[in-house]
Parts: structure tokens; C-alpha cells; sequence
């Protein structure tokens, strides 16, 4: 009887696993004697992630929380490693998988391996080369102790190749994060809220910005939400604020007329907004992958991507954080001339199914 153990630590850990969970489910109704269980590890808690968030995903309360959120990268490494420990010296499962690169990814795989379980990473492979992004050392650091790598595109299984993992630990599967986009598009709804009652379809930008280059020094913030107001034209900006950039913008005191901060929305809500929108302009790396299979042109404020194949066959254009770079970007978005998402290869709704399948086959009893 295959027992696996499912972490996730971070808001998008969970619409990564939640397709896993339903393929396991179904798998198990159709008679697979397998056994699982969900890790919380606590990282990252909201209100928006407790109660209607789970229904949202139609995914089970986690069998265990870890409550290992706060304090620095360290205290919180430190804090998970800690009680995941416990939880597998009482639970040992045959694999446990984690997901994307949060600091719940590197800290559960240590613990992991150090007590001889094997580790699967969803979304193994994928490099941005820069080491200042805590990410980065997440991802290195995870794919160096692990069994099997779920990757989501060719560009990672050629990561994994070049630092020496050999082929029978690569399995490109997809992108489960696609899968959750695509079950969850029919029940995308709009938010309420006056500010979203006047919004017109495919007139309006959707924003989000929370990386420290682009939040953490008050005049750039200032700079660059000055040329994204500028190259908008007056069109409506929507901005779900994350609470480190609600300081920063405070201190700035920035207003105009067509720009919305918002609280942060929900999953179903916030993804309404992009599918219907002209653009989005982020410096987060999921919207990107989001964005681009909906077709919805995507500006990236970072110097680099993880993601390669969002602009390669996607609508990603990856700008930089120099605000004065920004104009003709948004000229082109403006103008209806941006370019069309060209499909990615095994983006097709099916990841899950592939990865489970493969657990079943790795680990039959």
C-alpha cells in the first residue's frame, strides 16, 4: 500500500495540490489501495485560506497544521523542520511530496531525507539564476536531495540534465497549477464591490506587486506606478494589495482616479478579473503562467523568469524594473497588438493523472 505525505506551506502550494489530491481520490474510489495525508506547515495564513478557500478547492482540511509561520527565513525553516519531523516519525510515509519553492519546500524535503524517505518535487527543475530570490535557493537546494522530479516543462528537464540528475527521475507531467485553472474557470466569479461593478470587459489592467525590487524603495515604488498610470491611459487599474506593498504605498501616499487598491481576493475572484482584463502587469511568477494560457497579454516587472516558456509560447514579456522601459510595452497592449498564446506542451488539465499515476507505479505496497 503506497502512503505518501503531501505538504504545502504557501497560498499557491495549494492550487498545486489540489488537483494531486483529486487524482488520488479517484484513484482510491476505483480500488488503489493508497493512503495519503495533508501537511499544512503553516507558512502563510489568511482568512482567505481557511474554510471558503478549502470549498473553493474542494479539497480536504489538512490532516495536520504545523503552525510554523513568522519570524525570520531562518526561524521559520527552522520551526517547520522541527515539527515535520514529529509528524513523520509518527506518520512514516513511503514519499513525500512537496511543491513550487517556498521555504516549507526546502524545509520538508531536508527533514524528509535525513530520515531515509524518498521526496518528489512538483515543479522540480526551474532556475531563474538569480540567487538573490530566496526562491532560487529553495529550488536548488530541494532538487539536490530529490528521488523524482515532476517538472512542467522542457526547459527544466534540460535545468535537471545539465546539474546531473539522470532520466529516470524526470517525469515531465505538466503544469498542475493549469489543471486548477482549468476546473476552477467555470466558477470564477466577479467580486462585489462598487469598484468592480463599472468594469468593462477587456478594458482594464489587473496589478500586482510585492517583490522587494519593486516595492521596498518608496521613490521607485512611486516611479513605477507613475508610468504604469501614465501607459494606462486612464483605463482602471485594479490592485490587490499584498500587505508588504500597503506599507510602502502608504508612505508614498500615491492617488489617481483610475487606480483601484483593493484587499486581496480570492482565487476565483482575482482570476475573473485577469481572464476579462486588457492586461496584466505583475511581478509574480504563477499570474504569468495563469495569464499566458488565458490568452491575457502579461507584463513582468522582474530582470528574470523562471518560467521561459511563458514567453517563449505564452503572452509574458518579461520588462524589467526600470519604469522608464515600461511604455511601450503598455503601448503595444494598448494598441491590441500583443502576442497570442501558443499552447505549452502537457498544459492540458491531465498533470495530476500523470503524477499519480507514476506514484502508483514507484510505490505499488
Amino acid at each position: 500500500m503506497g502512503k505518501f505525505t503531501i505538504v504545502a506551506g504557501a497560498r499557491p502550494n495549494f492550487m498545486k495540490i489540489a488537483p494531486i489530491i483529486h487524482a488520488l481520490q479517484k484513484q482510491q474510489k476505483e480500488g488503489a489501495i493508497l493512503t495519503f495525508r495533508l501537511i499544512h506547515t503553516g507558512q502563510h495564513y489568511d482568512k482567505k485560506m481557511s474554510g471558503d478557500f478549502f470549498d473553493q478547492l474542494n479539497i480536504p482540511e489538512p490532516d495536520s497544521n504545523l503552525g510554523g509561520g513568522g519570524g525570520t527565513q531562518a526561524e521559520q525553516t527552522a520551526a517547520i523542520m522541527v515539527a515535520f519531523e514529529k509528524e513523520l516519525l509518527e506518520n512514516r510515509p513511503d514519499l513525500v511530496l512537496v511543491v513550487g519553492d517556498v521555504t516549507s519546500t526546502l524545509a520538508c524535503s531536508i527533514t524528509a531525507k535525513k530520515l531515509q524517505i524518498d521526496v518528489a518535487h512538483v515543479e522540480g527543475g526551474i532556475r531563474s539564476g538569480d540567487l538573490t530570490m530566496p526562491e532560487e535557493i529553495n529550488r536548488m537546494v530541494t532538487d539536490s536531495i530529490t528521488d523524482h522530479f515532476f517538472t512542467t516543462s522542457e526547459i527544466a528537464n534540460a535545468n535537471l540534465r545539465n546539474s546531473g540528475i539522470t532520466e529516470d527521475k524526470i517525469h515531465f507531467v505538466g503544469n498542475t497549477m493549469i489543471d486548477t485553472l482549468l476546473a476552477q474557470m467555470p466558477h470564477f466569479k466577479k467580486p462585489e464591490g462598487a469598484v468592480f461593478e463599472n468594469l468593462n470587459f477587456g478594458n482594464y489592467f489587473v496589478m500586482t506587486m510585492h517583490r522587494p525590487a519593486n516595492v521596498d524603495q518608496e521613490h521607485k515604488l512611486k516611479a513605477m506606478i507613475d508610468a504604469i498610470l501614465e501607459g494606462a491611459d486612464g483605463l482602471p487599474i485594479i490592485f490587490p494589495v499584498h500587505p508588504r506593498t500597503a506599507k510602502n504605498l502608504k508612505e508614498i501616499g500615491i492617488q489617481a482616479s483610475n487606480l483601484f487598491m483593493t484587499e486581496p481576493l480570492s482565487y476565483l475572484e482575482f482570476n475573473y478579473l485577469v481572464k476579462n482584463a486588457k492586461g496584466v502587469i505583475t511581478d509574480s511568477g504563477g499570474i504569468t503562467e495563469e495569464a499566458s494560457v488565458m490568452n491575457v497579454p502579461c507584463i513582468t516587472l522582474r530582470d528574470n523568469t523562471e518560467r521561459e516558456e511563458t514567453i517563449l509560447l505564452g503572452t509574458n514579456e518579461l520588462v524589467g524594473t526600470d519604469p522608464k522601459k515600461l511604455k511601450p510595452y503598455l503601448k503595444k497592449v494598448m494598441d491590441g497588438n500583443w502576442k497570442s498564446y501558443q499552447g505549452i506542451p502537457l498544459w492540458d488539465g491531465k498533470t495530476a493523472e500523470r503524477i499519480v499515476k507514476i506514484l502508483i507505479e514507484k510505490y505499488p505496497d
